[in-house]
């Protein structure tokens, strides 16, 4: 984006990008530092960085009992401190040693503890049951045939008819 220039001015290098949403209609703007404060936008030049350990420090800023001991992972020895730092946890054990804590930082991020949201749902996993049923009980049909089962045929025949779709 460096190369690009200002999208209002057209004559400085285009630093800050702003995306707009009017009338259910998204726009996208690249302008120089100069036309993104006019604009009421500030530039900043230092590299971007996870937001999770900013939003993790400002958690509680007057700490809890709990919180003052600093309570540590039996198993990685990672302090909820330097969870707060990193925003990482140190192995499967956190999720439980620092239980308490996710669940208020969950509640405070996403308004609760529960999955509200979508849910992927597979394709009707019944439908590729029955389309490998279906091959199998072809199969034994045609070796049905092959050794003149045929009483045996007739019965996987009327098996395959009552599966296929009408």
């Amino acid at each position: 984006m460096p190369d690009d220039l200002c999208d209002n001015c057209g004559s400085k290098p285009a630093t800050v990008n702003l995306t707009q949403i009017e009338n259910n209609e998204m726009f996208s703007y690249h302008l120089c530092e100069d036309c993104a404060a006019q604009k009421g936008l500030e530039a900043t030049t230092e590299p971007p960085t996870s937001p999770l350990p900013d939003f993790l420090a400002q958690i509680g800023d007057e700490p809890r009992e709990e919180e003052t001991s600093d309570s540590e992972c039996s198993f990685c020895g990672l302090t909820f401190t330097a969870f707060r730092e990193t925003g990482r946890l140190g192995c499967p054990h956190c999720y439980q040693t620092f239980e308490s804590h996710l669940r208020r930082l969950l509640r405070r991020v996403h308004g609760g503890t529960k999955h509200v949201g979508k849910i992927y749902l597979p394709p009707d996993p019944t439908v590729s049951e029955i389309e490998k049923r279906m091959e199998a009980l072809r199969r034994k049909l045609n070796r049905a045939v092959e050794v003149e089962d045929f009483e045996r045929a007739a019965e996987l025949r009327d098996k395959i008819r009552s599966l296929e779709p009408v």
